[in-house]
């Protein structure tokens, strides 16, 4: 049994990219550098964003996701049996303009064939210092499925979705975690949009029209992740970030944990929560109540949307609200989502970054007294 690792201040994962590493990501799109320079210029930015983490006092580093395009397409269609379109802009009724994300559809068995994060999670460990965690973060299995659902998915490879569809997505994260145990990995986060959605009545009503029933869904999701739970490697911390959409600091869906609680929290095996509580769109701490002994819920107070500054008392003040419900020694604290889910970067400033992550550290050691 794995014990998991806890930090009372953590961080999900993406960082604003240097111009530097957009620029060179442009000049790799017109041929004109290749794929070897490109890891080059993502290399430096790495070990920049590194030093970054851990000169603000951060003890879990990752690579900002600086290789990554968006936060679950770079690594999901890299899995055999899985494709992605292109993205798309479109102009909404108000008339500014929106970028869809890319489609991903199951066209083949689904199947590991290749290491995925292994090179990438050995030149993060060759970066940090002896005392930090490197963490790898990658999408959610649930992105295979709720994005199109049933018509999403090869219908002559997988005629009935459950149980061999989930298995062997299960069985392609598992190859991939043991992959990276391998590497010397002891931290994963798996990134899921689709549960946080599942608390959005237009986002419930959508997965109707697809053909699933949305109070079914979250304890499916439940089970779908304990299969690749079942195979995470020993001495493996395994967590899962909820997120309501996070595209250059807008949302994509709002609502209270509740429909979710039950399933995520009481049914699904991962270690560690992490939530996000940065304003009303989340709701109450009332759905904590589910969390049982031995799991960690990552309080994600601190927006990561916008540079506006909260204050510590009003963190303290939410924590101790949250303890109502779950100890205060199964409670942490993050920023709410990573600052750069997508290559395009939240609006808000570099240093905001580092005073965001400031803040949160300062006010971790002040209440449980390491962070």
């Amino acid at each position: 049994m794995t014990t998991p690792q806890i930090y009372r201040a953590d961080q999900v994962g993406s960082f604003l990219r240097p111009k530097y590493l957009l620029d060179a990501r442009a000049q790799f799109a017109k041929g004109e550098i290749n794929a070897e320079q490109l890891r080059e210029v993502e290399d430096k930015a790495i070990a920049e964003i590194v030093k970054f983490q851990e000169d603000v006092g951060l003890k879990t580093i990752t690579d900002g996701e600086f290789r990554r395009t968006f936060f679950h397409v770079d690594f999901l269609k890299q899995i055999g049996g899985v494709q992605s379109d292109e993205p798309f802009a479109f102009q909404k009724p108000d008339g500014t303009m929106e970028l869809a994300p890319p489609t991903i559809r199951v066209v083949d068995k689904v199947r590991h064939v290749k290491d995925i994060q292994k090179a990438d999670f050995e030149y993060l460990k060759s970066q940090v210092s002896k005392g930090h965690t490197p963490k790898v973060c990658i999408p959610s299995p649930t992105m295979l499925h709720f994005r199109g659902g049933r018509g999403g998915i090869s219908k002559e490879h997988y005629p009935e979705l459950d149980p061999v569809f989930y298995q062997d997505v299960a069985d392609a994260y598992g190859d991939e975690l043991r992959s990276l145990a391998a590497a010397g990995c002891t931290y994963v986060q798996m990134d899921d949009t689709n549960l946080a959605y599942l608390c959005d009545e237009n986002m419930r009503e959508a997965a109707r029209n697809r053909g699933d029933d949305p109070n079914e869904l979250p304890h499916r999701y439940a089970s779908f992740i304990n299969r690749v739970v079942a195979q995470r490697p020993e001495g493996m911390t395994l967590g899962i970030h909820l997120c309501r959409g996070n595209f250059k600091s807008t949302h994509a869906a709002s609502g209270n944990y509740e429909p979710v609680a039950e399933a995520l929290l009481s049914e699904m095996h991962v270690d560690t929560y992490f939530l996000e509580y940065d304003d009303e769109r989340s709701g109450d701490f009332r759905p904590l109540r589910f969390l049982p002994k031995g799991k960690l819920v990552v309080l994600g107070l601190v927006t990561t949307k916008f540079g506006a500054m909260e204050s510590k008392d009003d963190l303290k003040r939410r924590i101790d609200e949250a303890a109502k419900y779950v100890p205060l020694e199964q409670l942490a604290l993050s920023p709410q989502c990573g600052f750069s889910s997508t290559v395009h970067g939240n609006d808000i400033a570099f240093e905001d970054q580092r005073n965001k992550l400031r803040l949160v550290i300062e006010t971790a050691q002040e209440v449980w007294g390491d962070a």
